[in-house]
């Protein structure tokens, strides 16, 4: 290994603010069979398995990291988080 290998804390902590991360709000979930798929024409209704106002979760790539709202800023919708779930790292 030569010193160009060799980063400070500092410098780590910076490169990983540059690895992507696929983020998802999950509004909710239903479950049905392959064959009710092509039933479904435009406008089908799919209940979902969440209330209205309950919160949804937020995914970092597949894995529960908040739970939040959904929100509408400047004619379009987003998520404010509004509890963080601490999760233990798998090594």
């Amino acid at each position: 290994m030569d010193d160009d290998d060799i980063t400070d804390e500092g410098d780590q902590q910076e490169a990983l603010l540059d690895v992507p991360l696929e983020v998802t709000a999950v509004l909710g979930t239903s479950y049905m069979k392959v064959s009710q798929l092509p039933k479904m024409g435009r406008g089908a209704v799919v209940q979902l398995d969440r209330s209205v106002g309950e919160d949804i979760e937020i995914r970092a790539n597949g894995n529960l990291i908040a739970r939040g709202e959904v929100v509408v800023v400047e004619d379009h919708l987003a998520v404010t988080m509004t509890k963080i779930i601490k999760t233990q790292i798998k090594t």
